[in-house]
């Protein structure tokens, strides 16, 4: 397998982040602007920390008073210092690529798109790497995979690839693959605790989303007011020895950790997953917003409770079944197992060859 991408420098570049004043906003002062809009993001003294910092710019030039009145059509910068992100594997294997879309297998721990404390350290990082001239030609991710889901990640290299495959990923998937040339497949492995009984499983609980600290959008739970979700469970392999099983899982529709949400919700949580627990919700039941500290930076220090974007579980996105954007070819496009999650009989085959 050819395998791409450059080692992670110590620290990012940093990141800019823009804003320009509108009528509803112009009078406010600085630091109520920004201590308002972006409170997610840091409190009042965090805010203030960064003014005094010369953080923040005013039209191009540093404001270092919180008070200053802003005006209409102001361009307002936020410009976050370089830092150390956590580990992230740098190297991402190339499935299949032809001239419209390329398939990548995306290792455990490595983010897809930037979002809290990875903004360079993340898969499209690498894809915009493969053509540094242009920043409209590299290829995109059309669908997610967890930061500690592993296996076949799709992307598009061009614009009629992303539009249908973002329809695909948009309009669900099919259990068949005879049924429809418009949809589709997406298979995935893991190992849950417990010994199941049953050999297969329809799981149509509704997900949704609660306030959670640490998650400013809410986490993604098990509850009766969310959205229809739908996964089926085949047992692949049971060990009473060290009471867990192997299950394939194939996801009829895509909310985020669907998988993990709802195989802990039928009292099967994912081996080594430090969030859900039995039921679909998280182990710290505490839905509420928590007090947190500050970091060097102003902002939010990491929350001492387990975040969705944690590692340590086992899902692998196995392989996926697509009609091709262009020429409507159905292909399948596998991803190499792990170890744990291979079945005894696989990794005999695999000592074999």
């Amino acid at each position: 397998m050819i395998e791409f991408g450059d080692p992670w420098p110590e620290f990012n570049a940093g990141i800019d982040y823009s804003d320009r004043c509108t009528f509803s906003d112009a009078g406010k002062t600085l630091i109520l602007y920004y201590s308002q809009k972006y409170q997610n993001s840091a409190p009042l003294n965090g805010w203030l920390q960064r003014i005094h910092n010369n953080q923040i710019t005013v039209n191009g030039r540093a404001v270092t008073d919180p008070n200053t009145i802003l005006s209409e059509g102001e361009e307002l910068v936020y410009h976050r210092f370089p830092w150390k992100e956590p580990p992230a594997p740098h190297s991402i294997g190339i499935l299949y690529e032809d001239d419209e879309i390329i398939a990548l297998n995306k290792p455990s721990g490595l983010q897809v798109l930037p979002g809290g404390l990875f903004q360079q350290r993340t898969v499209l990082t690498q894809l915009q790497r493969l053509n540094p001239s242009s920043s409209e030609t590299h290829p995109i991710p059309v669908h997610r995979l967890g930061r500690g889901t592993s296996g076949v990640l799709l992307c598009a290299k061009t614009k009629i690839a992303k539009s249908h495959l973002s329809a695909l990923f948009n309009n669900g998937t099919s259990s068949s693959l005879a049924s429809s040339t418009r949809r589709i497949r997406k298979i995935y492995r893991a190992l849950v605790k417990g010994v199941i009984p049953e050999d297969e499983i329809v799981v149509d609980q509704p997900i949704g989303q609660v306030k959670y600290p640490g998650v400013a959008q809410g986490l993604y739970v098990a509850v009766s007011s969310g959205k229809p979700s739908l996964s089926k469970v085949h047992i692949l392999e049971r060990n009473l020895v060290k009471d867990c099983t192997l299950v394939e899982v194939e996801i009829q529709t895509g909310r985020p950790h669907q998988i993990r949400i709802h195989l802990s919700f039928i009292g099967h949580p994912l081996v080594g997953d430090p969030l859900y627990d039995i039921g679909g919700i998280p182990k710290d039941h505490d839905f509420g917003v928590a007090e947190r500290g500050l970091g060097k930076d102003g902002g939010y220090d990491r929350p001492e409770n387990a975040v969705p974007g944690d590692c340590g579980y086992h899902l692998h996105a196995h392989y996926i079944v697509f009609p091709h954007p262009v020429t409507r070819e159905i292909i399948r496009i596998t991803a190499p197992l792990p170890c744990t999650l291979q079945t005894l009989e696989e990794k005999e085959e695999e000592a074999a060859s």
